[in-house]
């Protein structure tokens, strides 16, 4: 057992293991704080330990990893040596900027197939650009948890849950809505919103006249929250 998915016990130094087991963590062994990936990825490389996390909703939330102390140490120290070199900024920095590159032109793609997906004819142009500017602003960034950010499906099915999604948030009553605690029940009314929303962006694809005061979208658009 030298690698272990562990949650936390119920007592200091004990884990609980997928089989509901505790365990007691070795006399030697400490607890590495989440937060620095770096020396996480290198204590797991180094040999025995266990990988604390727990569950919390539908989320599962790191506790950091249990190992040898003596690894832990020596991890450390070699880090905060590696840090004061300044090749280590520099590299740093580059990654930095590597990694601002990348998502300019996420960004800019997810634009593009949002505005594909809506499909507006050409007196809707500047609704369906403002409207794609949001769904993006809102579904892009790292780390926001959106479906964009997802790679298990495709940018195109990503566009299109991105705009559902912010449609449910933004021109319908979701989040505030009191729905009962029934299995099933939530997502059978996120289903009917998204429906909902489907047949409002429809009647903008058909080039149907649509009163702006009245279209929860054109307000939402509107509104400094939706823009």
């Amino acid at each position: 057992m030298t690698q272990l998915q562990v949650e936390p016990g119920a007592s200091p130094r004990t884990v609980r293991d997928e089989h509901g087991q505790i365990l007691k963590v070795p006399g030697d062994w400490e607890l590495l704080p989440p937060g620095d990936a770096a020396a996480t990825r290198r204590v797991k490389k180094l040999g025995p330990h266990w990988v604390v996390s727990e569950k919390r909703g539908r989320k599962r939330f790191s506790r950091g990893v249990w190992a040898p102390e003596e690894t832990i140490r020596s991890v450390q120290s070699a880090l905060v040596i590696e840090r004061q070199d300044p090749a280590y900024q520099r590299k740093l920095d580059a990654a930095k900027a590597r990694r601002d590159r990348d998502q300019a032109v996420y960004v800019e793609e997810f634009f593009g197939e949002v505005l594909r997906f809506l499909d507006f004819p050409l007196q809707y142009d500047d609704l369906a650009r403002r409207l794609s500017r949001a769904v993006t602003a809102h579904a892009t960034p790292v780390g926001s948890g959106t479906v964009a950010r997802t790679k298990r499906i495709s940018t195109d099915r990503r566009a299109e849950a991105a705009v559902i999604a912010w449609m449910r948030h933004q021109t319908t009553a979701y989040d505030s809505l009191r729905i009962a605690r029934v299995k099933g029940r939530r997502r059978e009314v996120r289903r009917e919103l998204a429906q909902r929303s489907k047949e409002l962006l429809d009647d903008y694809r058909r080039g149907m006249h649509v009163d702006p005061s009245r279209c929860p979208l054109a307000r939402a658009l509107a509104s400094p929250k939706g823009s």
